[in-house]
């Protein structure tokens, strides 16, 4: 991995030359320069990510580098050093002119490497969000996420608001939808990006494993706890921490992780210490939340502690017009990694997957295209290429015609009828509604039904 680059301007050379060799210490690339002049020339070659500069230089002092660095290269950071009789200057270039800090000489190098890391990570944020806003307006792909539909966008913009920020986030949808990816991608974004992110599904451990999991155990706490272990809190300290299926998480549990998050303190089971961390939680879960409070299943004092912000993931099926891209990037993606020589989809198989419910979402449609990668021996993904026990029945039936077996149940028959004219109203549900000859309320309350039974 290529070592941060930090340029050093002062025309003392004692001074910058001192200093590069402690900046080298900390483990970044350095370069020096004798004044303002030199170190724009420098910085052209070198693109620091970093310039520390002082204040008083001859031909090009402190400042007028800090607005040549900010026109040449706006994303690196500019921090100033000042002798006592500029404080005030300083003070007024980071307020108005946009230095990231300054420092009073002689320089509290402890602080300095803290400001300087920080710095860093600032930079390599918005150089990644400036790599993904130019992605999604090349290609429609946010990080991982594909899709050019409003609504993505619109989960794009929240993903970058909050990314800088340290506030909790609850991501919600349906399984399949993605949660765990938008996780990803607000780490990934943040200036905690180089740091953990630890990833944990409260519903694939069992209870009496889960709280040493997520906040460890020490040797002998219980049987079988042969050495100390660190959970999951500690191993994400100064990272990111994401907890899926949050509602899943036993009572018990829940007050114990509300405490967490309000002291930033775990205690390992069996130790009588607390050990301070340094986590931001996002969290997941594919239940209405507030429904799973109603029912017991969430606290409601966690709920708020998590809910700071509220990303709602929609189901596939309300963001069809993604559907090509989501297959054009899938098939790419996989056949490079299969090693396979599909790199096209007919337009008779994206008729196919518009078609679709996709009620396993993204994931379901990742797995279908998988599948057709694999057995696809040409260029094109065609129809006998997708998996006939996948898709039952999708490319036989007329999307105008629905046809029952003897002896289904008029409740199976009846949801079968409302979710076949959702598809054909392309999720309208006003317009389903007009033609089933129901209200809009009654429709609501039947969809309203479906979801809890597969919830359950």
């Amino acid at each position: 991995m290529e070592k941060p680059r930090v340029l050093i301007v002062d025309d003392q050379q004692a001074a910058r030359e001192g200093l590069s060799e402690i900046v080298s210490a900390w483990g970044y690339q350095t370069r020096i320069a004798g004044d303002g002049m030199e170190a724009v020339e420098i910085a052209t070659q070198f693109q620091p990510f970093a310039v520390i500069s002082d204040i008083l230089m001859p031909r090009l002092d402190g400042f007028g580098l800090l607005r040549r660095i900010h026109e040449l290269l706006p994303e690196t950071a500019v921090i100033l050093l000042t002798g006592q009789g500029s404080v005030e200057d300083a003070v007024r270039a980071v307020k108005e002119e946009g230095a990231f800090y300054y420092f009073e000489k002689p320089i509290n190098t402890r602080a300095l490497s803290i400001v300087l890391q920080r710095a860093i990570e600032q930079m390599v944020t918005q150089r990644e969000n400036t790599r993904l806003r130019r992605q999604l307006g090349e290609y429609g792909v946010f990080g991982k996420l594909v899709g050019d539909s409003q609504v993505m966008r619109q989960i794009y913009t929240v993903i970058e608001q909050v990314a800088s920020s340290a506030v909790s986030v609850l991501i919600t949808g349906d399984s399949g939808t993605g949660k765990e990816v938008v996780a990803q991608t607000i780490h990934q974004l943040s200036p905690r990006a180089s740091r953990p992110f630890v990833a944990i599904n409260c519903s694939a451990i069992p209870e009496s494993l889960m709280e040493s999991e997520l906040f460890g155990h020490e040797r002998g706490a219980f049987t079988g706890a042969i050495a100390r272990r660190e959970g999951c809190f500690e191993l994400a300290n100064t990272g990111t921490i994401f907890l899926d299926e949050i509602a899943e998480m036993p009572p018990m549990l829940q007050a114990k992780l509300l405490r967490v998050l309000e002291d930033r303190k775990v205690r390992r089971l069996g130790s009588p210490k607390e050990v301070p961390v340094d986590v931001r939680v996002l969290a997941a879960t594919n239940k209405d939340p507030l429904e799973a409070v109603r029912r017991g299943e969430l606290r409601e004092d966690l709920l708020y502690r998590l809910n700071v912000i509220h990303i709602k993931l929609p189901p596939l099926r309300e963001r069809r017009e993604d559907i090509p891209l989501l297959a054009e990037f899938m098939i790419k993606e996989l056949s490079n990694r299969h090693n396979r020589p599909a790199r096209l989809i007919a337009p008779e198989v994206l008729e196919l997957f518009t078609r679709h419910p996709w009620q396993g979402n993204v994931r379901e449609l990742r797995n279908i295209i998988e599948h057709a990668v694999i057995v696809c021996d040409g260029q094109r993904i065609e129809k006998q290429h997708i998996s006939a026990q996948m898709f039952e029945g999708l490319n036989v039936r007329n999307q105008d015609t629905i046809t029952f077996p003897v002896g289904i149940t008029l409740d199976e028959a009846e949801r079968q009828l409302i979710l076949r004219t959702l598809i054909k109203t392309n999720n309208n549900k006003t317009r389903a509604a007009e033609l089933l000859k129901v209200s809009l309320k009654t429709l609501h309350n039947k969809l309203k039904t479906y979801r809890e039974d597969n919830e359950e």
